[in-house]
Parts: C-alpha cells; sequence; structure tokens
C-alpha cells in the first residue's frame, strides 16, 4: 500500500469514527457522565461548610434541602436556596439523566433576577448575594458563583456595633417585642432617609445595607431592613425580607403570627429636616398594611405565603 492509499485510509477512519460519535454523541455524553463524571461526584454541603449565619427556618415557598441530585424545577430551586444560606461562594451539582428537562429548569431559574432576589429574601443579609452567576455545559454540570453583598470587614464592623448598640438599649425585663421596638426606635433615631441616593442615584454612602445605617449613619429600604432583620436574627426570631417592585420591608414572627414590619416608612423625610419618629408600620398585620393602601407594599403572595 502506497503513502497516497494509507493516508486515505486513515481519514476513511477518522471521518468513520466521527460520524459514529454524531450519530450517537448523547449515549457517549450519557456513558461520560455516569461512568467518568457522576460515579465519582455526588454534590453535598457538610455541616463544617456552612457558615454561623445558616437559618434553620422551613417557609411556605423555600426550605432548605440535603439533595443535591435534582429531580424537578422545585428541587433546583431548593438548591439555590440552600447554597445561598450555607454562605457559600461556589457550589457545583448536577443534572441527573433521568431529569430530561433539568439544563432548561436551571438556565429559567438562573436568568429569572426577580426569582432569584424572591429567594435571596430568606436567608441572612451576610449570605444575601451582590451577584450570583450560573455556569453550566451540555454534560449537566451546574456551578454558581456567589459574590456576596457585605465583605468580612464590613460584617466585622457591623458585629461590633451591634453589639455594642444591643447593651445600650436591652433590658433584662423586657420582652422579645420590647427589644423589636427598642431596635426599631434606635435605628430610626440614628441614621437619616438617604434622599439622594434614592432620589438622585448619588451613591455616596452605603445606604442600601446595614453597613449605611448602622455604620454611617444613611439608608434607603435596603439598608433598614438589613439592619433590623441583623438584629431578629441574632434574637432567633422567624423573620425575612419581603419586597414589592420597588421597596423592601420585614415581615416578622411574634406571638403565634406575622407581622410587617418597615422602618422606612416609619422614619419619614419631612422638609424641614426634623427627625421624626413614627409606628404606623410597627407589627402590623396584612389587612392593617393593605388599609394604608400606599403604593410600595403591594407583594405576592404566592411567594410570601406567611403574610397572606
Amino acid at each position: 500500500m502506497n503513502k497516497l492509499a494509507r493516508n486515505l485510509t486513515v481519514w476513511g477512519l477518522v471521518l468513520i469514527i466521527f460520524g459514529v460519535c454524531f450519530l450517537y454523541r448523547e449515549e457517549i455524553i450519557a456513558f461520560y457522565m455516569k461512568t467518568f463524571v457522576k460515579a465519582d461526584t455526588v454534590a453535598v454541603i457538610e455541616e463544617n461548610q456552612k457558615n454561623e449565619y445558616y437559618l434553620n427556618y422551613k417557609y411556605a415557598f423555600i426550605e432548605n434541602t440535603d439533595n443535591f441530585s435534582p429531580q424537578n424545577r422545585e428541587d433546583i430551586m431548593k438548591i439555590y436556596y440552600t447554597v445561598l444560606n450555607a454562605g457559600l461562594t461556589d457550589f457545583t451539582f448536577y443534572c441527573p439523566e433521568e431529569y430530561d428537562n433539568c439544563l432548561n429548569d436551571v438556565k429559567d431559574i438562573s436568568d429569572d433576577q426577580l426569582l432569584l432576589s424572591h429567594i435571596n429574601n430568606f436567608v441572612h443579609a451576610y449570605n444575601g448575594f451582590k451577584n450570583i452567576e450560573t455556569s453550566y455545559d451540555v454534560l449537566g454540570k451546574i456551578s454558581i458563583h456567589i459574590t456576596h453583598t457585605y465583605s468580612d470587614q464590613k460584617i466585622k464592623e457591623i458585629n461590633q456595633k451591634v453589639e455594642t448598640i444591643e447593651q445600650q438599649i436591652y433590658k433584662d425585663d423586657m420582652s422579645l417585642e420590647d427589644k423589636i421596638k427598642a431596635v426599631h426606635d434606635y435605628i430610626i433615631n440614628n441614621s437619616k432617609y438617604d434622599s439622594a441616593r434614592a432620589e438622585d442615584k448619588i451613591a455616596e454612602y452605603d445606604s442600601d445595607t446595614a453597613y449605611g445605617n448602622l455604620i454611617q449613619g444613611y439608608g434607603i429600604c435596603g439598608g433598614y431592613t438589613d439592619s433590623m432583620k441583623i438584629f431578629l436574627d441574632r434574637l432567633n426570631v422567624p423573620n425575612y425580607k419581603i419586597s414589592s417592585e420597588n421597596h423592601v420591608w420585614n415581615l416578622v414572627y411574634l406571638n403565634d403570627g406575622w407581622y410587617h414590619l418597615d422602618l422606612t416608612w416609619d422614619d419619614p423625610v419631612e422638609k424641614s429636616g426634623k427627625d421624626i419618629l413614627e409606628y404606623n408600620f410597627f407589627l402590623i398585620t396584612t389587612s392593617e398594611l393593605e388599609a394604608l393602601k400606599t403604593n410600595q407594599h403591594s407583594f405576592d403572595k404566592t411567594v410570601y405565603r406567611e403574610a397572606q
């Protein structure tokens, strides 16, 4: 056999192999996943991987999971929530081969910023994301990367401030409601609504976070709500953030019921610059909130079901 014939034979074999691989690509991928990837790869979050701000609450809309091999869309949502709730920066899990629509559901969830923001409202403020990215490949490998809102240094500063505030405002004979009221009053009396940030988009302060409220003395609704949530979580009071299209506030479980708590609206901005402390939005029911007929408190009751 001459050189040309040998080359043609080799190229012919290459084309045959390529054709077989193309025709049976799904079967080959499935075999590769089953044999070389998933056999030794089981996604799990160990207890020691969860940070100190992990919350062990179960809500109607979302809950933690220890199953990282999803079978449906709800399972994927639980994975996102658990990863956020654990305070992880990176996590990888895999679509099982029997879940045909897994990658499509991952794409839908990861592209739905409103849904991710809702899920984010149920975790500790320190574990919430500033940005969350999802990458995936045809083999069903899903990788989540989280950039957190709060740096370790800012968390340290906030915690030191919170401990100091607690020593100042808590008394031994206080009920939980008394302590919540004391926090409510302290935050409002010691910070100002950041009108420049809200109206003119001038970001001089970190007023959309607890750092702005508690350290810098300026806040908008995100800052008021995160600040309150940090205190509530330290009191072991079940709570989460609840949001509408352009506003966010706290929902609190107290005395066998769920109540709205909105520090932003209890700290109104006066043209005179006078500081005002109100209680119109202090631990009120949903019916009481709706009776106030504001234009910023319309929320999705299929998500925040405890507030129905």
